[in-house]
């Protein structure tokens, strides 16, 4: 399935129409670039499971729990460089009770579950080579492209197209 989203408030409600069909264990991996929105869809997931106080990146502390209903985890896996580092995070003794998402998780967390969501985000770019911050266009469209790994997310997948 994908989804575009035109600017920051359409990223945040794809989050939080999402986060009315995700329940605890529920996973969710974002992948795309800096400046994508991956954290901005998080707010807007984090606003639909009723949580309150401010969602931003945990890119310097690797994981933020915020509590809503149920309680969402997110966990920037950048800096994560391998398996030992994601085991001592012990994400897998909450993931059963919340919702967890992953920012830069491919390819390093996808052994937490085989059912969750993945979704990357594509961004257009201000220049040539659109690997910086700086580069982006203001405003421009983000193309969200989400499927679903197992039984469960697949469902979600399904629900959210109809």
């Amino acid at each position: 399935m994908e989804l575009v989203a035109r600017d920051a408030d359409d990223m945040r409600a794809i989050g939080k129409s999402i986060a009315a069909h995700v329940e605890a264990g529920s996973l969710i991996m974002l992948s795309g670039p800096l400046g994508a929105g991956k954290t901005t869809f998080v707010q807007g997931l984090a606003d639909g499971l009723g949580v309150t106080g401010r969602v931003t990146s945990p890119t310097f502390v690797i994981s933020h729990v915020h509590r809503g209903n149920p309680d969402l985890v997110h966990v920037d896996a950048y800096r994560l460089e391998n398996l030992d580092d994601v085991d001592a995070l012990d994400l897998d003794t909450s993931l059963d009770e919340s919702v967890t998402v992953i920012e830069w998780g491919k390819g390093k967390t996808d052994g937490l579950s085989d059912d969750r969501l993945e979704i990357d985000i594509v961004r257009s770019t201000g220049a040539d080579t659109g690997e910086e911050p700086e580069d982006l266009l203001d405003d421009s469209p983000r193309t969200l492209t989400i499927r679903g790994t197992g039984v469960k997310s697949r469902a979600l997948v399904e629900k959210l197209g109809s």
